[in-house]
């Protein structure tokens, strides 16, 4: 195993890349892949799992308020709601248009951009 500090997914027999067939996000000056939930890092024999920190670019606030584009005024963010979920700090968010949304109480909070990008 190559020496690494981040938390490892096991039994990952996928190999992410250019075609993979995830949405690939730029992260932290690398290229992550979302798959099932998880963020996604190749790292030599193995595979890491990232999580989009909370910062300024991307806080864990309430915006409330926030008009929701990318959906219907009706859409509830959840398991199975169509959007890819994502990990953000010590919650899921999910991916709409680029931005990370996050269900609350009666509405959605937007917790900032991420940059799509092709693998």
């Amino acid at each position: 195993m190559t020496d690494c500090d981040a938390t490892q997914h096991g039994n990952h027999p996928h190999e992410h890349g250019p075609d993979c067939g995830h949405t690939a996000i730029k992260h932290d000056g690398h290229v992550d892949y979302l798959h099932d939930g998880h963020l996604h890092h190749p790292h030599g024999d193995h595979v890491d799992e990232h999580v989009i920190e909370v910062t300024d670019r991307n806080p864990a606030d309430c915006t409330q308020g926030h008009a929701c584009n990318g959906h219907d005024d009706g859409h509830v963010h959840g398991p199975g709601c169509g959007h890819e979920p994502v990990p953000h700090g010590d919650h899921v968010d999910y991916l709409v248009d680029g931005h990370l949304h996050h269900p609350h109480g009666d509405h959605c909070d937007d917790h900032g951009p991420v940059e799509v990008v092709q693998g």
